[in-house]
């Protein structure tokens, strides 16, 4: 809330306002329009005021409400009998970690001597820099990329294999053509020399296609993963084990390896959603204090990158699904047979789903479209649910909606949609 979801999603918003503005000319006829970002500066304090008022009025103001929470500000170590905080002992026999994560630092020779920004720093910035080289190509960087490229920025996006590579690889190409089409540079399928500030421009240097390349621009922007909140806690004085990478382990009741000792949210390193923070925090509270009856559970978790299309995707890949031994069947449509993507004249976009051949039950579904985002809780109900795609199929949708796409990939399994008049079964 503080320095990713609220900040970032507010300053997305207003650049897509600007591009949408620019486009509506080549999309609609008759129709006159135009967008720029002039204050950037005034966006910026706008979204800082918006960030205070939700910390204040979701957060502080809550605390006194419930008169049996104590919030003590100061530097933590865990003990064998509780925590320490500035050398007060504070007893308990139940402890939960939630000292979140941070922006993550790759291993390029020369980082540390270079005036890098972060996911946190780059959208405190009142004024922007002319050209900025974005390291890392998952959701942050992708969100972020594009944003900065449409505030008028010249953007050039840096990775090793492909866009948001934990999604499905039809996505991962569509989404790199359509950041193409708007002016972000791709450098992809690089490994990072070095780099260095040179003057006032940033040198970064890559392999690529097996040949040395340098990438210059006014400052870089790491976005390459992030990194749990664990110095300092005391964790292997009390066995407190961490995973590969880096976070705190924990088993499938939120436990750590030290009996009494929980850890939940992005500490854990899994799962970095806030929503999923919150699930986590609560199961963990509840295992605390009522026996260790509840079971963290992630198969219908969605997941949203807030890019332009945006992406949303729940339940297995394709690829997921075969290695979890499923005889996958898999369906895609491009939006181009989607009517409500074809009335905004935004065809951008297509939906993936893969199901059980056999039991034909639902397992994934991936959604590349202006409105994903919002569609994409209909699969994650199914999903729980149990739901095949039959069910999706022959399930009620509003027309001119982006999740009735739903229905329609669901459909392609069986039929050809192109065949198909609007609505009909």
């Amino acid at each position: 809330m503080n320095v990713g979801c609220v900040p970032s999603k507010a300053m997305i918003r207003a650049t897509e306002a600007v591009h949408h503005a620019n486009a509506a000319a080549s999309k609609f006829a008759g129709v006159e329009a135009s967008g720029a970002v002039v204050d950037w500066t005034q966006l910026v304090r706008q979204k800082d005021d918006l960030v205070a008022s939700l910390r204040q009025a979701k957060y502080a103001d809550l605390l006194p409400a419930y008169n049996n929470i104590a919030y003590i500000e100061g530097q933590a170590t865990l003990t064998p009998d509780g925590v320490e905080v500035d050398g007060q002992l504070i007893s308990a026999r139940k402890v939960i970690i939630a000292t979140g994560a941070r922006p993550a630092m790759p291993a390029i020779p020369g980082i540390i001597d270079v005036p890098y920004l972060t996911s946190t720093t780059v959208l405190e910035l009142e004024e922007l820099p002319k050209s900025l080289l974005v390291l890392g190509a998952g959701y942050i960087g992708v969100e972020l990329a594009q944003t900065l490229a449409r505030a008028g920025v010249e953007v050039t996006l840096v990775f090793r294999s492909r866009v948001l590579p934990e999604a499905e690889p039809e996505i991962s190409v569509a989404l790199e053509a359509y950041l193409a089409e708007e002016g972000v540079k791709i450098a992809s399928g690089v490994s990072y020399e070095a780099i260095r500030q040179v003057g006032g421009r940033i040198d970064l240097d890559v392999e690529q296609a097996g040949s040395p390349v340098t990438l210059t621009a006014e400052s870089v922007l790491i976005t390459t993963g992030r990194t749990a909140n664990v110095e300092g806690l005391g964790l292997d004085q009390l066995g407190i084990e961490t995973t590969s990478n880096g976070g705190i382990k924990v088993d499938d009741q939120l436990r750590t390896t030290r009996l009494g000792f929980y850890a939940a949210g992005d500490v854990t390193g899994r799962d970095q959603f806030v929503y999923m923070a919150a699930y986590g925090a609560k199961l963990a509270a509840q295992n605390a204090l009522n026996g260790d009856s509840r079971t963290y559970n992630n198969r219908a978790m969605p997941a949203v990158v807030f890019s332009d299309p945006q992406v949303g995707s729940v339940g297995l890949t394709e690829a997921q699904a075969q290695a979890a031994g499923h005889q996958v069947r898999t369906s895609l449509i491009t939006l181009d047979h989607v009517p409500r993507a074809i009335a905004a004249r935004n065809t951008r976009g297509l939906i993936k789903l893969v199901a059980d051949g056999q039991s034909r039950k639902l397992l994934g579904a991936h959604i590349l479209a202006p409105e994903g985002a919002d569609s994409i809780q209909t699969a994650a109900l199914a999903i729980r649910c149990g739901l095949t795609i039959d069910d999706l199929a022959e399930t009620i949708f509003p027309y001119l909606t982006t999740v009735e796409g739903l229905k329609l990939a669901a459909q392609t399994f069986d039929k050809d949609v192109s065949k198909l008049s609007c609505c009909a079964g």
